[in-house]
């Protein structure tokens, strides 16, 4: 399984680079399908899946000259036969993951039965923010927003580290290094702070960190 787990898109040539060298053709010849869902659950929400969706969210993800773009809903998933979706997204060369509440994304996940297809995928999936997150095996209190039935801070577990994104954005100002550093030592296992300028690569369990930013591995 390939990941390419940003903070805020692909904000810069290395992490367009990262992308590029993920794939096996270019991305004009490459087909991707977008997921909107973790926004609804935070304020806002239908406008700001709108920008995503058309490239107006300042979050470089949908607007990267793909040859073809759908949107992927994981709320209708479980209402529809999985023959009108799952063919579509497991011959999909790209998953496009937005961000949101990321509890909010992997309940969604797990109810669509998309989870349980991921490790499969030959897609490169791409997260932005929580569409990262919920690729760690927990979120940390501090990211807890939509709370899930069964409460908590698991999320998918399809790496073994967790996300701290937009480090020392100039529009979250709890987003500090300090504020990272008591979120991680909150979490059993290693744990990165990462800005908007960096990506976290996985290959086949091989993590790399790309970036023209500010990011720190922080061990709990």
């Amino acid at each position: 399984m390939k990941l390419l787990l940003t903070s805020a898109g692909i904000k810069n040539k290395s992490i367009h680079d990262a992308l590029v060298g993920m794939l096996d053709k270019p991305i004009a010849e490459c087909s991707a399908l977008c997921i909107p869902t973790a926004i609804y659950a935070i304020s806002g929400g239908a406008d700001k899946a709108w920008k995503f969706l058309s490239g107006q969210a300042e979050t470089p993800m949908c607007e990267l000259g793909w040859k073809s773009l759908g949107v992927l809903e994981l709320t209708a998933l479980p209402s529809i036969d999985k023959e009108l979706w799952v063919p579509m997204v497991k011959e999909t060369d790209v998953l496009l993951v937005n961000g949101g509440d990321p509890l909010y994304l992997c309940y969604w996940m797990r109810q669509s039965g998309l989870a349980d297809l991921l490790p499969s995928l030959r897609a490169v999936y791409v997260g932005l923010s929580a569409g990262s997150m919920v690729m760690a095996p927990n979120i940390g209190k501090d990211f807890v927003g939509w709370t899930p039935p069964n409460g908590g801070d698991e999320t998918l577990g399809l790496v073994d580290f967790a996300m701290f994104p937009h480090l020392d954005h100039e529009m979250l100002p709890d987003n500090t290094m300090a504020n990272a550093e008591r979120w991680a030592a909150g979490l059993q296992g290693p744990a990165y702070a990462m800005d908007d300028q960096t990506a976290i690569k996985v290959i086949d369990g091989e993590v790399e960190v790309v970036s023209e930013g500010q990011w720190k591995l922080l061990q709990s």
